[in-house]
């Protein structure tokens, strides 16, 4: 499609007057309401805003392309924006700012703003057209530097099948950035085309595969590259030089890429070996043990989360409506049972993926009964991650030794010889070796935890909580987040989840107090992003703090560990308990002692708080703009 069909003149915005992020959401939601596209201001909005909460629409080199497929919309459209003083938007480089595609799909259509954006971000990889975009003053314009961008696109496309050249075949894909997806495609169609090399490129956005390469052009071509961030299927490669790496690399490092395709220049690809369309030996080799085992794990866990999520808030409200309607109320029981029924997928979730990261998809069924069996033997949480790791190397194992099976039996593989074969050695060695084992490991445990003393106790809750802020949602704060859960998981008890809970919100309030108490040591736009982290170290969200982090790590991530720390410990001391694993301030009420959870959130926030504010220097215009890049 073109994207002129829907960039429509009457909407575009050609002089943007707002300087933050909602600010210009508001005036471009706006612009859509009073021009009839949108018939809500805030349902639209709250989609808008949604979709910013999963990550930045912010692409980087000045651009962004809010979006949403929703309700409100009537027809179809793109509204263009331009700034001419930038808008600190949270992009993904930290810049402002200055142009705007704002996409309004109607809800229950089909996915013309999937193919608008990708259409928009193959555009965008081109320099040429955002400079033109820049600098452009009517919309008239904008409309002409579409139409000859996709002219051009058209004869590169034709010169790249122009036979005797190299033939490379190419698959990109990120798990939820979709412009990235098509930036890197795009970025590889053109370096290929300067290259004199041809090239296929694959898609694998969230609308699934686009331009899916066949078996023929596979056969022909000299090398494979996969950029990507989240599994592919790469078994289809077996046997030829493949290239592996993330997303980022296709945009950035297409010529290098390229080169080694198209040159052989890879390691050959064994779908028989331990690999995975994460994992090639090009990257395994630069990579350490942990840093694959961890990749391992959070697949696993971010599989889990929304069973966690969705399980144990229904179970606490379930806990909500007891203590008011009585055990026999309906809603007790019947949200009590769904939520309960959540929570028995957690453990096989967990392993599944774990097993699937490392065997691909052979591994998941060896994984998840191997989860369901460490459930069933009370190994718990520590038995299904075990089980998530034996069983995705077992897999591998076994991929291996049917490497010589004959062509006449290949196709049983997947279909009978990895299923038997996998449960069957998975489940013995959980039956009757890890299961058995890490029972007693379990038991132990939380024997030990319950017979803790209070300074123990306090002493957990303070480091539990100390590590929810030291990296605000990665590694550290995953670890601390993960043992939590499993000691919910085991045996229903909140208490660590309060610990967890504290220690994650008290950055982000920790911040939005400190630029209200010294505002002298903040900027404008500091001050103007520390306000939103009220709402979310409100809601949980410890990401808010990141920007702030980044721009003066020693001094934002010093004072929060020593609050987030202090908060922790003291929900210990008090007995605190939240029955829900996400949630913040709105799921408080559910829990035990819930004044106390409070007091103890506001005296981390206030000590973290004070001690960043007396740190921190007053603002220096030297580094003004330094700061303010990392928030934008």
């Amino acid at each position: 499609m073109k994207i002129n069909d829907v960039l429509k003149k009457e909407l575009m915005i050609m002089d943007l007057k707002a300087r933050t992020k909602e600010s210009a959401i508001d005036e471009m939601v706006e612009q859509l309401v009073d021009k009839g596209v949108v018939n809500d201001f805030d349902t639209f909005k709250d989609g808008i805003m949604a979709r910013e909460a999963q990550t930045s629409t912010g692409l980087g080199d000045g651009i962004a392309m809010p979006h949403s497929k929703n309700e409100a919309v009537k027809e179809p459209a793109v509204l263009f924006a331009k700034s001419s003083n930038g808008v600190n938007f949270n992009a993904l480089d930290g810049e402002p700012v200055e142009i705007f595609f704002m996409i309004a799909a109607p809800e229950g259509g089909n996915d013309l703003h999937l193919e608008v954006l990708a259409s928009l971000s193959r555009r965008l990889v081109d320099a040429d057209v955002v400079q033109a975009l820049k600098t452009t003053q009517t919309p008239e314009d904008v409309q002409m530097i579409f139409n000859e961008s996709e002219e051009e696109e058209k004869v590169t496309e034709v010169q790249a099948n122009e036979e005797g050249k190299k033939f490379v075949v190419a698959v990109t894909a990120c798990p939820t950035g979709i412009a990235h997806t098509y930036m890197a495609e795009d970025a590889l169609k053109k370096k290929a085309a300067e290259m004199g090399v041809e090239i296929r490129v694959e898609t694998n956005g969230t609308d699934g595969a686009k331009n899916k390469l066949t078996s023929e052009e596979i056969a022909r071509a000299d090398g494979v590259i996969v950029a990507a961030d989240k599994k592919v299927d790469t078994a289809r490669f077996h046997g030829k030089p493949v290239v592996e790496r993330p997303v980022s690399d296709g945009i950035k490092k297409a010529e290098e890429l390229i080169t080694k395709a198209s040159t052989g220049n890879a390691p050959i690809f064994d779908s028989g070996n331990d690999y995975s369309s994460e994992r090639s030996a090009e990257t395994t080799e630069s990579s350490s043990v942990w840093q694959s085992i961890y990749k391992d794990l959070m697949n696993g866990i971010s599989h889990m989360l929304p069973f966690v999520v969705g399980g144990g808030i229904l179970l606490a409200l379930s806990f909500l409506f007891e203590s008011l309607l009585g055990s026999d109320s309906v809603l007790f029981t019947s949200l009590n049972t769904i939520g309960g029924s959540a929570f028995e997928f957690l453990i096989p979730i967990l392993a599944g993926y774990i097993a699937y990261s490392i065997g691909d998809r052979p591994g998941l069924l060896p994984g998840m009964a191997g989860g369901l069996l460490a459930v069933e033997s009370n190994a718990g949480f520590l038995g299904g991650l075990v089980a998530g790791f034996i069983a995705g190397y077992v897999m591998n194992g076994i991929k291996k030794m049917l490497r010589k099976v004959p062509t006449t039996f290949e196709g049983l593989k997947a279909i009978l010889l990895y299923p038997v074969l996998g449960l069957f050695v998975v489940g013995l060695l959980m039956f009757f070796i890890i299961g058995p084992f890490f029972a007693v490991i379990n038991n132990e445990m939380l024997g030990l935890l319950n017979n803790l003393g209070t300074g123990n106790i306090v002493l957990l809750g303070a480091v539990l909580g100390g590590m929810m802020a030291v990296d605000m949602g990665g590694p550290v704060n995953k670890a601390a987040y993960a043992f939590s859960i499993g000691i919910f998981t085991d045996t229903g008890d909140g208490a660590l989840m309060a610990a967890i809970m504290v220690g994650g919100m008290i950055p982000p309030l920790a911040i939005a107090l400190s630029t209200v108490l010294f505002k002298s040591k903040y900027t404008d736009m500091e001050k103007q992003s520390g306000l939103s982290n009220f709402v979310l170290g409100a809601s949980f969200i410890t990401e808010g703090a990141i920007p702030f982090a980044a721009a003066d790590p020693l001094r934002v991530i010093g004072s929060s560990v020593l609050g987030a720390a202090i908060g922790g410990g003291l929900t210990q001391l008090w007995n605190v308990s939240i029955p829900a694993p996400h949630g913040g301030l709105f799921v408080v009420g559910i829990g035990e002692n819930p004044l106390l959870f409070v007091v103890a959130l506001l005296i981390g926030s206030i000590i973290s708080a004070v001690i960043m504010g007396l740190w921190k220097p007053k603002v220096d215009n030297t580094n003004k703009n330094t700061v303010e890049s990392k928030l934008s």
